[in-house]
């Protein structure tokens, strides 16, 4: 059977079961597996610019020394060593940043982001700038929670409900991205909410992964 690897780069468990719990609709009998692990090493949230340069080489050596796994997935919204890691292995490895706001694309014309922290905005800004989308975002705004906060369901989903109301009215956006994993679980109910769509980066990321499996595409030097 196929193997799709989802590496949740920060060393918070209930990020990556959050996570998980939020792939089951992509799990298919006679699909690939896909299988969701905690980067031990990572700090507990990926918040700065140092965070996600202190990840890319425990990252890299998880993904080099893979022998089972078909496509990796860096579950984290900065992409941190994305394209260090595409040097590792001849097996795809998609960001879910990348993939997240590339799938907004085709969803709306105006995306929104939701960020975790505000002090996260300019770095997505420079790689949003980097991936010549940035004339389609409408805007970024943070919830201001760290990470290890994000399982509080009722303080978080009211927060993610005004950030995307806020959005959605003020800035014009038509179609959403949450900007961090740990948010998968509320997707459903912002998008029910708000009635925009909602995307979940990390489900986009593995969506995308299957499919490169199933097709049998991977890069080519």
């Amino acid at each position: 059977m196929s193997r799709i690897l989802v590496i949740n780069p920060n060393s918070t468990e209930a990020v990556t079961r959050s996570m998980d719990a939020a792939l089951d609709p992509l799990r298919a009998p006679g699909g690939p597996e896909i299988a969701s692990v905690t980067l031990a090493e990572g700090p507990p949230g990926i918040q700065s610019q140092r965070d996600v340069d202190f990840v890319v080489p425990h990252l890299c050596r998880r993904i080099g020394e893979d022998n089972r796994s078909d496509a990796f997935v860096i579950a984290c919204f900065s992409d941190p060593g994305l394209h260090s890691a595409r040097e590792t292995t001849d097996r795809p490895v998609l960001g879910i940043s990348e993939v997240g706001m590339t799938t907004a694309l085709n969803l709306g014309q105006r995306i929104g982001v939701i960020a975790v922290l505000r002090q996260s905005i300019p770095r997505h800004t420079r790689y949003f700038r980097a991936m010549g989308i940035a004339e389609r975002i409408a805007g970024e705004v943070a919830v201001d929670l760290p990470v290890v906060e994000l399982s509080d369901e009722a303080k978080t989903g009211a927060r993610m409900l005004a950030v995307g109301r806020a959005l959605k009215d003020e800035h014009g956006a038509d179609v959403l991205v949450m900007g961090c994993a740990g948010m998968a679980r509320y997707r459903a109910p912002l998008e029910q909410a708000l009635g925009v769509p909602v995307i979940d980066p990390t489900q986009a990321a593995v969506g995308m992964a299957i499919s490169l499996v199933q097709l049998g595409l991977r890069p080519r030097a």
